[in-house]
């Protein structure tokens, strides 16, 4: 009998893990957003205020308004595959193939890219495998689980004619265990490779929504519905042994693989006034005066500084210095001074702060 293999976090895996999702558990995939659009409205999307039903392009955290960015961003996080999402890339399928072609020209034909979509379009599945897509992994709107639409089969079927892995991915819904049931094993019977369980978690975005629909947090340090993790063992036991299912945690999300790749960008993109922590963010020192650029000469002068130390953030208007140096002669500088503890990542999220 095929057992379930634990992974970190109380994730899980039935049969062998799909290779995208493994460079995700490393932190070695770029997330990108190619569009906020989907002509589907479900009631769990967990997409952000900022990027929902919005044309818009992200690669991770960096809104991309360049290929240059989108280049940027993969060799930040020392990246060897690209997971593509939305909204629904599909809806903008010549953006996507562009992305596709970027990256493979830039990193070969060994960096891996996976798609997620709602559209069982087989000719723009067909141009997306022409630009060297890699993997699929197909969401049906999940008030046609119960009685799936021969469409996603037929797109299956496209797709692995394509040489695509292809599979579906959704979330394990507490109150859907049969919904999931009857999806899963007619994309099986329709030659899907593998099936997603993505742990059901609120959002600032479906907070509201799954309120009324009755669901509850499962505890106070995490945003994941009570239930979901339950209703992905119990659909794993209903279904064939021979199906690969990967159960998928929020809290893998967050502490496996956001934090990896934290960590890799981390490494790839500190400057020498930047302390790593082992939680993945940056510790530096921060000066708040009226006149950050005059205070970082006044400063190198009086106290000689090296220039890697000590910088003028123009986007921040702030003066950052290393931590240490800081410390060190907080007493004898002015201005507003604290510790700052921030992601890696390009929009720089502040976590924490100390004040000197």
């Amino acid at each position: 009998m095929n057992r379930n293999r634990e992974l970190p976090n109380a994730s899980f895996v039935r049969g062998a893990l799909p290779i995208s999702c493994v460079m995700c558990q490393q932190g070695a995939k770029m997330v990108l957003l190619v569009t906020g659009k989907c002509a589907h409205d479900c009631w769990y999307c967990p997409l952000s205020l900022e990027k929902k039903g919005r044309d818009v392009t992200y690669a991770d955290e960096l809104l991309v308004k360049s290929d240059e960015d989108v280049i940027f961003e993969a060799k930040a996080i020392g990246a060897r595959g690209t997971g593509i999402t939305g909204g629904d890339p599909l809806l903008v399928a010549d953006r996507t193939a562009h992305y596709i072609r970027l990256l493979k020209d830039e990193f070969g034909a060994r960096h891996n890219i996976h798609i997620y979509t709602a559209t069982p379009d087989a000719e723009k599945i067909g141009k997306l495998a022409d630009a060297g897509l890699n993997e699929i992994r197909f969401h049906p709107h999940p008030d046609t689980w119960i009685s799936p639409d021969p469409e996603y089969g037929n797109a299956i079927r496209a797709a692995l004619d394509c040489g695509l892995r292809a599979g579906i991915e959704i979330p394990a819904i507490p109150d859907h265990v049969d919904h999931m049931r009857y999806l899963a094993r007619t994309m099986y019977d329709a030659g899907a490779e593998f099936i997603n369980l993505n742990e059901l978690e609120f959002s600032e975005s479906n907070w509201q929504q799954l309120m009324e629909k009755g669901f509850e947090v499962r505890d106070d340090v995490t945003s994941a519905v009570l239930g979901s993790e339950e209703a992905a063992l119990r659909l794993v036991e209903e279904l064939e042994n021979d199906m690969i299912i990967h159960y998928c945690s929020s809290s893998f999300k967050d502490a496996t693989q956001l934090r990896n790749r934290l960590m890799r960008r981390a490494k790839n993109t500190a400057t020498g006034l930047e302390i790593i922590t082992d939680e993945a963010t940056f510790l530096k020192g921060v000066v708040e005066t009226d006149e950050p650029e005059k205070f970082v000469r006044e400063l190198r002068r009086k106290f000689a500084i090296p220039a890697g130390l000590i910088r003028h953030d123009v986007r921040k208007s702030r003066v950052e210095i290393a931590a240490w140096v800081l410390e060190e002669l907080a007493s004898e500088i002015s201005g507003v001074k604290y510790l700052v503890w921030e992601y890696p990542t390009a929009d720089r999220l502040e976590v924490e702060r100390q004040p000197l």
